[in-house]
């Protein structure tokens, strides 16, 4: 029994690692639309929606079985309540995704003009982000995780200084208004995307320290 109960263990990982590759897969999509301004490349990201959700389901299905079934003790009872966690916020990296490519759209109503913005830039960091927390997650490495943490701070000064720089950029020429909110809002889902990350990462060392350090300063030993 305790042979069958680790090889769903290891399945319930294998359908996350899943989960994460469609996400992140999702995010690298809406960035290369918005870097082309390919709307064929928006719908790509807008089909793939369905299946991030369905596999949401099937991952949390598969979570609660093990908890009703099995009652798993100590370190296999963090790592499902852990899987439970990161499942949530790949699923909101794909909405992230999701929302960007909505705003590629809406931008490709108006003219391509060069924006006081690095958006490739921002979405690289957010992306290695959701990378390192994984990777994090695979080899439980609480310390890899801690990484992740640290770098939450400059998506959080990047999408800062695109909210001071589009906001002069509407007080200058306003008629750049509608491209200079879609950025923002990008932006911002980026930045979004770097918090879901650290909260994977968060998750992780839940799973691997027992210690919460969900909305604290520093990350305890």
């Amino acid at each position: 029994m305790r042979i069958r109960f680790h090889q769903s263990l290891d399945e319930l990982k294998e359908k996350l690692l899943v989960m994460a590759g469609m996400a992140e897969q999702a995010i690298q999509r809406s960035i290369e639309a918005y870097r082309t301004r390919d709307l064929e490349i928006c719908e790509l990201v807008f089909k793939s929606e369905p299946a991030i959700n369905r596999l949401e389901r099937e991952i949390d299905q598969a979570a609660l079985d093990l908890l009703a079934m099995e009652q798993p003790m100590a370190i296999d009872l963090r790592f499902i309540l852990s899987v439970i966690r990161i499942n949530a916020d790949l699923e909101r990296v794909g909405d992230q995704a999701v929302n960007i490519a909505v705003r590629v759209r809406e931008m490709g109503a108006y003219s391509n003009v060069d924006l006081p913005v690095d958006i490739p830039r921002a979405a690289s960091l957010a992306s290695a982000m959701v990378r390192k927390a994984l990777q994090a997650f695979i080899e439980g490495d609480a310390e890899l995780a801690r990484s992740v943490l640290a770098m939450d701070d400059e998506v959080d000064a990047m999408n800062d200084a695109a909210f001071t720089a589009l906001s002069a950029l509407i007080k200058r020429q306003p008629e750049l208004t509608p491209q200079a909110l879609n950025a923002l809002i990008i932006s911002r889902n980026l930045e979004r995307v770097g918090d879901h990350a650290t909260n994977v990462a968060e998750d992780v060392i839940f799973w691997v320290r027992g210690a919460d350090v969900r909305h604290k300063g520093s990350v305890a030993s």
